[in-house]
Order: C-alpha cells, then sequence, then structure tokens
C-alpha cells in the first residue's frame, strides 16, 4: 500500500512537471504571459482588457475601448494605465530614439493608432493592436503605458487568478489530493487498489492529451517548430470570415478573405488543397513570417492547421494592392510614389541582410505589395521564398516568379541568389516612376513600347524622363531625384547579376549617401523612342 502510494505521489508531481512546461506563446492576442509562484506560465489580460471569452483565460483579450481613427480623435479624451516589466516584443510600428518617457506618452497619445507605449533605456516603441506575444517579466526593464478613454473604464482589472495559479491548475491539484487522501483511507482491499491505479493512469493520459493541444506548434517536413503566431481552429475562420463571404483578392495559391476577430479586421488566406504543393507553400509561408517583423512586412498573426484545411491570418492593409494603387484612373503623387520605393527597399534589405534565415521572396510584384492605412509599403506572400541560412549565398531551383518581373538567370539553369529580388525591385521601381505596367499590350496604338525596361533605358538615354512620367510636374520640379530613380533601376534590372547592387546599397543610392554612376544599357535588345 505504500509502495502505491508512493508511485501515486510520482504521478502526481510527474503531472505537475509536464503542466509547467506549457509555454508563454499559449497566450492569445492583447494577452500577457508571466511565471506564477510555482514556476506555472499563467495568462491575465493587460489593465484596461478583459477576456474576449470569460470561458477561455489563455484566449485573445479586448481593449475596454477601442480609439478609432474614423471618429474625431482628441488626445484630451485618453490617459494611460502605467505598468512595469510588460512587453509585446512583436508589436511595434514606429520607435523613437532618443526619447524620455514624457516623449514617449506624448507620441502616443497624439497618435490615434497607437494603443501601447513601451519606454526603455531612452528608447520608444509605439504599439497598435492586436499585440501578440505579450510577456511580464523584471528582467525585461520596461515601462508599458496602455492608453484608455478616460471615464470609460477604471485603470486596472481585477485579479483574475488565485495566487496559487489558474483555476484548471488548482481545480487539478486539489483533485489529485483528494485522490491520495481517499486513496490511503481505503486500501484495505486489492480491487480498490486496483481501480484507483486505473483512474489514476487515465487520468494522466487525459491530461497529457490535452496539454499537448494545448501547445501553439506547427510541424514542419517532420520537426516541431515554435511559433510566435496564434493557431486558430478551422471553425472560428469560418465564423471570423462569415462563412468566407467577403472576397478581398485571388492568387495562384489561394484566395484572400475579410474577417473580424475580436474587435481587429484581419485578412484571411485560404489555400487551395488542389493545387500541387500548396502544403509546402503553407508550410514554408508559417515558417518564413513566424521569423519575420519589420515595418515594411506584413505581419502574420495567426493559422490554421486542421485537417485539410490550411489558412494563414494576417492583419489586414486598408489600402489594397500598390497595383490598385499605381494603375487606377489617378495617377498617384510623386512624393507618395518615393515612399512606397523606400518602403519596399528597406523590406527586402531585411529579407536579405537581416533575418537569421536569409529569405529570397522570388515574386516581388505590385499584387505582393499592400499599403497600410498611411500608405506605407508593406510586403507580402511569402509562399514563393527559398529560404537560405546566413552561410549560403546562391541555390539552384526551379523558376519561380511572374512574368515580367523575372530575373534573367531563371531561364539559364546558373545559380540564383538574392540578385532576382533585386531585378524584380528594378521592373518595380520603374513602373512607380511612369506609374506603368511592365509589360502592356498595344492594341490601343500606343506609341510608346510594350516592354517598359526597354522603354525606361530609351527613355533615359534620349533625356526624355518627362515622356517616362507623362509630364508628371510634381517628379519632373524634383528632377534630380527623379534620374537617380531612373539610374537605380537601370542598375537593378542589369542581364549580370554581378552588377547589381544589393538592396542595401539601393537604399544608400535611393537615399542620395551613395553617388549613382551612369548604368550601362541593361540588356542588348532594346526599342528605340519614337
Amino acid at each position: 500500500m505504500a509502495v502505491f502510494l508512493l508511485h501515486l505521489i510520482f504521478l502526481t508531481n510527474f503531472l505537475q512537471g509536464l503542466a509547467a512546461q506549457k509555454p508563454c506563446s499559449a497566450c492569445g492576442l492583447n494577452n500577457v504571459c508571466s511565471l506564477n509562484s510555482n514556476g506555472r506560465p499563467t495568462c491575465a489580460c493587460p489593465k484596461g482588457f478583459s477576456l474576449f471569452d470569460s470561458n477561455d483565460p489563455d484566449g485573445n483579450c479586448k481593449p475596454d475601448f477601442s480609439p478609432s481613427c474614423d471618429e474625431v480623435y482628441r488626445k484630451d479624451q485618453f490617459d494611460f494605465n502605467v505598468v512595469s516589466d510588460v512587453d509585446w516584443p512583436t508589436g511595434d510600428y514606429s520607435s523613437t530614439d532618443p526619447s524620455n518617457e514624457e516623449d514617449c506618452k506624448s507620441s502616443c497619445l497624439k497618435d490615434c493608432f497607437c494603443a501601447v507605449a513601451i519606454y526603455r533605456s531612452n528608447k520608444c516603441w509605439k504599439k497598435k493592436l492586436p499585440l501578440s506575444s505579450g510577456q511580464k517579466d523584471v528582467s525585461l526593464n520596461v515601462t508599458a503605458f496602455l492608453k484608455y478613454r478616460k471615464g470609460d473604464h477604471p485603470p486596472g482589472n481585477p485579479p483574475r487568478c488565485p495566487p496559487g495559479g489558474p483555476p484548471h491548475f488548482s481545480g487539478e491539484i486539489k483533485h489529485r489530493q483528494s485522490l491520495i487522501i481517499a486513496g490511503s483511507a481505503l486500501f484495505g482491499t486489492s480491487v480498490f487498489v486496483n481501480i484507483v491505479q486505473s483512474v489514476v493512469i487515465c487520468f494522466g493520459i487525459f491530461l497529457i492529451i490535452t496539454y499537448k493541444k494545448k501547445i501553439r506548434k506547427v510541424d514542419l517536413d517532420g520537426t516541431s517548430v515554435e511559433t510566435n503566431v496564434i493557431r486558430f481552429k478551422y471553425n472560428e475562420l469560418v465564423q471570423a470570415t462569415n462563412r468566407f463571404k467577403d472576397e478581398l483578392g485571388k492568387g495562384a495559391f489561394g484566395i484572400v478573405y475579410k474577417g473580424v476577430i475580436g474587435t481587429n479586421t484581419v485578412a484571411v488566406k485560404k489555400l487551395d488543397r488542389m493545387v500541387q504543393d500548396s502544403e509546402r507553400e503553407f508550410r514554408t509561408e508559417v515558417n518564413a513570417i513566424a521569423r519575420t517583423h519589420h515595418k515594411n512586412l506584413v505581419q502574420l498573426l495567426g493559422f490554421c492547421d486542421e485537417g485539410e484545411q490550411r489558412l494563414l491570418v494576417y492583419e489586414y492593409m486598408s489600402n489594397g494592392t500598390l497595383a490598385s494603387f499605381l494603375f487606377g484612373n489617378m495617377r498617384p503623387s510623386w512624393s507618395h510614389r518615393c515612399n512606397i520605393a523606400f518602403g519596399i527597399a528597406k523590406g527586402l534589405s531585411y529579407l536579405h541582410e537581416e533575418c537569421s534565415t536569409q529569405i529570397i521572396h522570388c515574386d516581388i510584384k505590385p499584387q505582393n505589395i499592400l499599403l497600410d492605412e498611411y500608405y506605407n509599403a508593406r510586403i507580402s506572400d511569402f509562399g514563393l521564398a527559398k529560404l537560405l541560412l546566413m552561410n549560403q549565398s546562391r541555390t539552384n531551383t526551379g523558376i519561380r516568379g511572374t512574368k515580367g518581373y523575372v530575373a534573367p538567370e531563371w531561364f539559364r539553369n546558373t545559380p540564383v541568389t538574392a540578385k532576382v529580388d533585386v531585378y524584380s525591385f528594378g521592373v518595380l521601381l520603374l513602373e512607380i516612376i511612369s506609374c506603368r505596367k511592365s509589360v502592356e499590350g498595344n492594341e490601343s496604338g500606343d506609341e510608346y513600347g510594350a516592354i517598359l525596361t526597354d522603354w525606361a533605358w530609351d527613355c533615359y538615354q534620349g533625356k526624355r524622363l518627362d515622356v517616362l512620367v507623362e509630364n508628371d510636374s510634381e517628379a519632373l520640379e524634383d528632377v534630380k531625384k527623379l534620374k537617380t530613380f531612373v539610374m537605380v533601376g537601370l542598375w537593378c534590372i542589369q542581364e549580370n547579376p554581378s552588377l547589381r547592387p544589393t538592396m542595401r546599397m539601393v537604399i544608400q543610392m535611393l537615399e542620395g549617401v551613395v553617388d549613382v554612376k551612369e548604368p550601362p544599357c541593361p540588356s542588348p535588345v532594346s526599342i528605340s523612342l519614337s
């Protein structure tokens, strides 16, 4: 009897230890993970937030008010809850260095999109909803300013969990203690001992299965990889998209739908299971995007990997694609186009040189550049990306990309490097400058050539940049920058990859930090300007 009691206690301790391994990434959007006195991770909504589903303490939290830029925004209507050692490290969209606490708060207060400001070591980060990967840890040494509307909600939330831990863990511990007491009193017969053993084993198996279901991991080619994104159930996304009613766009690998999760609008990309290699596309995207965070990349908020369903949940970009922006009825302003070009270049430079795993996008085109509410460029769709370790410089692979943006080396069975993205960016830059597509038909009797890259070279050679921008007065008033941009675009589309600059060098040339030399003819074939 004593031996069985020791086994029972050992199993109880084992199950407690297993529960203690629950990862902090299990907390939902806007939630905060911390370790309690027993060393177990717990999730709790921060001040000014409450659970979206009161039955799911580890789930998403919603703000007790919604600061909207659609209404008249007055900063004097808002104040901050001040919280120490809490941060959402992946949620910032703007930073200021150097800064002080007052300037940090003031900057957030003036910004209707700012929900939280984080201050540490004379630096300020502004964050907007939704917030992911929240954590509370004294080692963070940060101060968080959580915005709230005066009078809507008293600062602070009552604690949701008793000091001993979350309710479901406390209940399990009490249940185990009851089993030990009952077992000690009734061990008089071997039949009861067998019954208790069976109950404990079944209970242990149940807890282990429940624990495994809660771990938010994605299995990539047989290797479990932790991600900092949320794993959604398929039914949750069916409800969020109103049964996939509002279609935003369609691509080669799936359709994108508009949805709402909590108070946040999202874009849900449903991958087509009938398309060959769509599962590989899904795994590549989750693996690639989960490791990236940059203001010029679209943020992945979550995914669904349930049965045959493969879906990705992105933040919603309210101003659509760059293609719609550039090729619509109204020509965008020159200043807007310049800012967009800078943003794309910075995003690509991050993918090529700043990620722990180098990412070659392989399909840079206007349809894969989205615009946020401020018309900032955000690179999307990493599904065609080829991942390389940092000590690798090139790869041989099948042709990827879209006609008009594909670098020549794809067709020559030669090693492919990050320079294929540089080529695509060069084509895209010329499109941004001219507001013309890279390849156009000539049915209307247009005097200009159908291939934009050839036509741009002829305009540059003939000193007819006014023709290239169709007499855009704003661009021609800034003719020095216009010429620089055209020259950079021509350097990027050189047939020889070794002549193309890196994206970091492209940024320096666009900013005027590095002088741009006269580019050679990018291709031996060009059209003559009429």
